[in-house]
């Protein structure tokens, strides 16, 4: 089993930053990818960011050069960094992680507000 926690949500005007932590414990092997969601109220959960286990980044296009993953291996933690954030940007973060096995485990989440 792996479990993950995420850090860093809160409520930030446009414009700001945060930086989003998750953090794996357990069974952290054959990690396939690591990435980021977000689900806002009434609509479905996106992909955000994705970092496979070469190292190749994903972004959605909507945080396309605003956005940022990155990881350490050492820490077992995939970090996202938000810039310019925008009010559409606030909704539920959550981790996944995927193993190549088929492992697939989610965080349980961290909210991002953007206010106006």
């Amino acid at each position: 089993q792996v479990r993950l926690v995420e850090s860093g949500g809160g409520l930030v005007q446009a414009g700001g930053f945060l930086r989003l932590s998750c953090a794996a414990s357990g069974s952290v092997f054959s990690i396939k990818a690591m990435g980021w969601y977000r689900q806002a109220p009434g609509k479905q959960r996106e992909l955000v960011a994705s970092l496979s286990s070469s190292d190749t980044a994903t972004y959605a296009d909507s945080v396309k050069g605003r956005f940022t993953i990155s990881g350490d291996n050492a820490k077992n933690t995939v970090y996202l960094q938000m810039n310019r954030l925008k009010p559409e940007d606030t909704a539920v973060y959550y981790c996944r992680l995927l193993q190549y096995y088929g492992g697939d485990y989610w965080g349980q989440g961290t909210q991002v507000t953007v206010s106006s």
